[in-house]
């Protein structure tokens, strides 16, 4: 059920390992984002049962830094039950890790779950994917205000912790352009809040909204070169990652195909160096994407 990998995370300046993984839930209490379905993937298990994948994560945990999400909010009990979240805690705080990152809606975040969590380095992951309220709910239907959002990253600061804000670049109903601007706005918005800005790149999930814009051609994931764009102009004093999902597939953020590969590693390698020239790239395709920005704005619809 629980699902676990290894990759690297940016922590103190150094390229680190990190222990990842996904424990089965009942998953998303929201479930009405426009392009998300990971809650298709939940279940309705008992307070057994996750604690089980919960021990299975600390009997293969070999590393400084520990990446522990749902399909939801780790801070909803619903979800996570309180007995196991300090559990989470406990174990973390035996085996001496130095780092446990989670994500939760703002919503269920608060001082008192937060507590459970001190002595270690925790950083919260908040879905916000725009700083602009009508965006947010038009174009995503996240449920919950930028006011939100800043109340809970306040709790989280608060406590002496991280916060991770993530940003969707190219939500359903945006050109690539408004996109691209939405993001870089966004950033500038939650720059004395955020610790670290995630880039999502939008990719289509089965039985989505975006889904369906897509079947329809009135869709297209984000290009890479969009992606670029926003690191590059981006503040350069805010760390940002990037790890495209499904980059360089059709349902996934892709440039003309021959390049995306090489735009994938090289967001890849940014995000864990911060190191800007890993990002100055070339193909044939830039000139297509630049067309792109210019054209979409005038027809409002995909054109390749």
């Amino acid at each position: 059920m629980v699902k676990i990998w290894r990759e690297f995370e940016r922590f103190r300046g150094k390229k680190e390992p990190c222990l990842t993984a996904i424990i089965t839930t009942k998953g998303c209490r929201w479930r009405k984002c426009r392009m998300c379905s990971y809650w298709l993937e939940s279940r309705n298990l008992g307070d057994e049962a996750i604690k089980e994948q919960v021990d299975m994560i600390f009997d293969r945990i070999d590393t400084k830094i520990l990446k522990i999400f749902t399909s939801g909010s780790f801070f909803d009990e619903d979800e996570i039950p309180g007995q196991i979240r300090k559990y989470i805690a406990e174990r973390a705080k035996e085996i001496g890790l130095e780092k446990i990152i989670v994500e939760s809606r703002p919503e269920f975040i608060s001082e008192e779950k937060l507590s459970d969590f001190e002595g270690l380095e925790l950083e919260v992951g908040i879905g916000l994917e725009s700083a602009n309220d009508r965006i947010r709910e038009i174009c995503v239907n996240k449920g919950f205000s930028f006011s939100d959002f800043l109340s809970a990253a306040e709790k989280i600061r608060g406590m002496g912790f991280r916060v991770k804000c993530y940003l969707l670049l190219k939500p359903p109903y945006l050109s690539e352009m408004e996109a691209i601007r939405d993001v870089l706005e966004s950033i500038e918005k939650v720059s004395h809040v955020a610790d670290v800005v995630s880039i999502n790149l939008t990719n289509v999930q089965k039985g989505t909204i975006v889904e369906k814009l897509w079947e329809r051609k009135l869709y297209r994931p984000p290009w890479l070169w969009s992606a670029v764009e926003v690191i590059r102009k981006a503040r350069g004093d805010m760390e940002i990652i990037c790890d495209p999902v499904a980059g360089g597939k059709a349902r996934g953020p892709h440039n003309c195909g021959r390049c995306d590969r090489e735009f994938v590693s090289a967001l890849k390698l940014f995000s864990v160096t911060q190191d800007r020239s890993v990002l100055n790239l070339d193909c044939e395709c830039r000139y297509l994407w630049e067309k792109y920005l210019e054209l979409e704005e005038i027809a409002r619809i995909p054109l390749f």
